[in-house]
């Protein structure tokens, strides 16, 4: 009896065990990250409960489910709280990585380490109540999962959900939506017969200058000034969220909502990406940048010595602008010191400019206030000539890990709170500032975000913008700009205001004009491809799987789901993106890049971030599947003490380190320098791929090559090359 007993209590503990392991701790975990969502834990439930039968009486496949599960779990919440999204396929061989289980580059430590010490001891129980003699279960409850998994995609299918993915899915369940919709979709490509004939993109690419202008002969300004806010979304303005009628209801920028009473103000703005970069260059540019995660086309802009003069920068220069681009943080990072002149800036200035003292030490740069203070006294400058001028601003105090003194921290729950309160009361005071010193009167000012850091539960705040309007004509505006708008707008409607021609390369329609149609604007932010036509918001997502929203306008609080798409009719939307995407080179391949200015550089005594300290503005590229990357660099040591210059070279994809063979960079001495030359092959396609330069010393250094360029793959190791998959890389 006493035997039986324990026979009968030995499978208990094994399946309990394995359900904590499989079930309880991804679903506790899921509570306390604030992911709950009953599309999650229903996921949770499925792919655990299949895993815990999978498991059972099985230790020779138990032990790798339970060492995969256990990182993939703990990688997932690592890299949603790093960057904001979960692990792609291209991921996972990181996810075995120390370096990714970091809390960040600069080498924290585990984010949780409370989770991560739950998993250790579920494994372990698991090890220890296997066995492999236990009675089987019955064949019925493997109907579990099924149908668990059925129910989630009945239900993502009859009313989907707009919350994040990963509070839908965990990270298996999510791979295995994607190879099911991969499948599904080959089947109905070849049931269909997949067409060649490229779709009509002729609405989104299209100069729209047929709306009625608001300024009958051109605006009275005579000078122009661009002001970015870093991250804003335009639910932060009060009066965006009243015409709206959105629900959130948080006033954190009251003082800014203040000065969008007296402007114009869009409510329906749209922001087409993320990164700083990618903002700058469609509205300055007045074109789409990529739509995906490839190589900004700011930095493509680079080789191209034509798309460039087309650029809102190089057109008021032609018409006799002074033009003039400063921005709080250095200019390295992304190219800057590179793109911007090279779009027409003829004075560009970062954190260097600035003679004022910081209030805050940051390490992106100076601090809101702090920042605006210099920028009032650039604005005097330029007001002292009788040239016309414009004028770009860039804040960065809103950017992770956020800039605040410590009275706006203690008031505030969060760095990010304190750190957006500061910027309101900092750019209120500016405004005053330009008010005071009559610049309002001649200046047309535009006043907008780069990106939006998206809002916890609000819909689309992740593509919501803003864009406020100050000008001498303020009476002749509407309080309240009507329509669709989005950033691939600005460069067109500045020119339009002035009255100047408009290139025909130039994308978009003028904020300055009423337009009694509905128009077609496109955007990719958090990972979803959404694009209006006026009537209907169609929205792609990691599944390949199109939902549609009945919506007049792009922002909506809600909207009434009229169905989904798959097959040709969803492919015509990622088709449309890949060919905007294509609008400056048309790809990677062949592209060389040089990323280095010349200038002098002066060291720090230390190069602890690789993104502040970083030398180089080689971030975010592409290489595309079966090429080679050559890099070459050199480095001259302009100054230094004795001791001489330790210098890093390293590279990241999707903010993460990445270990390739790139040799050590040797001591650099004095009267010295370093040359240096390597290449890697991409068996798979690399994107958000970065390179990041840091160095420490007394001294200063020039970098006179920094050179990146990819080609094909020589065609005798085309034909031996495999991917990780297995296959085999032909052209």
């Amino acid at each position: 009896m006493r035997s039986s007993t324990r026979w009968s209590l030995s499978p208990v503990a094994s399946l309990a065990a394995l359900s904590l392991l499989f079930i309880v701790l991804p679903m506790a975990s899921r509570y306390g990250l604030g992911w709950s969502d009953v599309s999650g834990y229903l996921s949770d439930l499925a792919i655990g409960s299949l895993l815990v039968l999978l498991s059972y009486r099985r230790p020779w496949l138990a032990i790798p489910l339970m060492l995969a599960w256990a990182v993939m779990l703990l990688g997932s919440a690592e890299l949603v709280t790093a960057v904001g999204r979960l692990p792609e396929p291209g991921d996972l061989k990181y996810l075995t990585d120390p370096q990714f289980l970091s809390h960040s580059t600069s080498g924290a430590g585990i984010t949780y380490p409370l989770l991560a010490a739950g998993l250790s001891i579920g494994t372990l129980a698991c090890l220890l109540t296997g066995r492999r003699r236990w009675r089987a279960l019955p064949r019925y409850s493997y109907a579990l999962p099924v149908v668990l998994l059925l129910a989630h995609a009945t239900d993502q299918y009859l009313a989907p959900s707009e919350a994040d993915q990963w509070k839908q899915f965990n990270l298996p369940h999510k791979l295995l939506a994607e190879s099911s919709n991969a499948a599904q979709l080959t089947l109905e490509n070849w049931l269909d017969g997949d067409t060649a004939t490229p779709p009509d993109i002729r609405g989104l690419a299209q100069l729209d200058l047929d709306g009625t202008p608001l300024l009958a002969n051109g605006g009275k300004a005579r000078n122009v000034l661009i002001i970015a806010m870093e991250g804003i979304p335009g639910a932060y303005i009060a009066g965006n969220r009243e015409a709206l009628h959105s629900s959130y209801d948080e006033d954190l920028m009251p003082r800014l909502s203040q000065w969008a009473e007296r402007s114009m103000s869009t409510p329906d703005y749209v922001l087409h990406a993320h990164q700083t970069i990618r903002g700058l260059y469609a509205m300055l540019c007045g074109d789409y940048d990529k739509l995906n995660s490839g190589t900004p086309k700011g930095v493509e802009l680079l080789n191209n010595q034509t798309r460039n003069e087309q650029c809102l920068p190089a057109q008021l220069r032609s018409q006799g602008f002074s033009t003039h681009f400063l921005q709080g943080a250095g200019l390295r990072f992304m190219a800057k010191d590179q793109i911007m002149p090279h779009m027409g800036f003829q004075q560009t200035h970062g954190r260097e400019w600035f003679r004022n003292k910081p209030y805050v030490e940051f390490p992106w740069g100076m601090d809101d206030k702090a920042y605006f203070e210099g920028a009032l006294g650039y604005v005097k400058q330029l007001r002292q000539k009788k040239q016309p001028w414009m004028l770009t601003l860039l804040t960065v105090g809103t950017h992770q890990p956020y800039s605040a003194p410590r009275d706006y921290l203690e008031r505030y729950s969060s760095p990010k709170l304190a750190a957006i309160s500061y910027l309101d009361d900092a750019i209120a005071d500016f405004l005053a500032g330009l008010e005071k010193q009559g610049a309002l009167k001649d200046t047309l000012v535009i006043l907008t975000s780069d990106e939006s850091h998206g809002i916890e539960n609000v819909r689309l705040a992740s593509a919501w913008g803003f864009n406020l309007v100050l000008a001498p004509d303020q009476a002749a505006l509407p309080g309240i700009k009507t329509g669709v708008y989005g950033h691939v707008d600005l460069a067109a409607s500045v020119l339009d205001y002035f009255a100047l021609p408009v290139p025909d390369n130039i994308s978009g329609r003028s904020l300055f004009r009423d337009y009694s149609t509905p128009r077609q604007i496109i955007s990719y932010t958090n990972g979803l491809l959404r694009q209006h036509d006026g009537k209907v918001l169609t929205e792609c997502n990691f599944q390949q799987v199109c939902r549609r929203y009945s919506s007049t306008g792009f922002i909506a609080d809600s909207a009434p789901y009229i169905g989904r798409i798959s097959g040709k009719q969803a492919r015509l939307v990622s088709q449309k993106a890949d060919l905007l995407d294509q609008s400056i080179s048309g790809g990677q391949i062949g592209q060389r890049y040089q990323f280095a200015n010349r200038e002098r550089i002066d060291l720090k005594a230390d190069d602890s971030n690789d993104w502040a300290d970083n030398l180089i503005g080689a971030q975010y590229l592409e290489m595309p599947k079966g090429t080679r990357t050559r890099v070459t660099l050199k480095i001259d040591a302009l100054r230094m003490d004795h001791q001489g210059a330790v210098l890093h070279l390293k590279t990241k994809e999707f903010d993460r380190d990445v270990t390739l063979a790139i040799p050590e960079l040797p001591a650099l001495k004095r009267g010295q320098s370093i040359e240096l030359s390597f290449d890697f092959d991409n068996l798979e396609t690399r994107k958000a791929f970065s390179f990041h330069l840091t160095g420490k010393g007394r001294g200063s250094i020039r970098i006179s090559d920094f050179s990146v360029i990819t080609e094909p793959l020589p065609l005798e190791l085309v034909a031996t090359q495999t991917d990780e998959s297995g296959e085999t890389l032909l052209p």
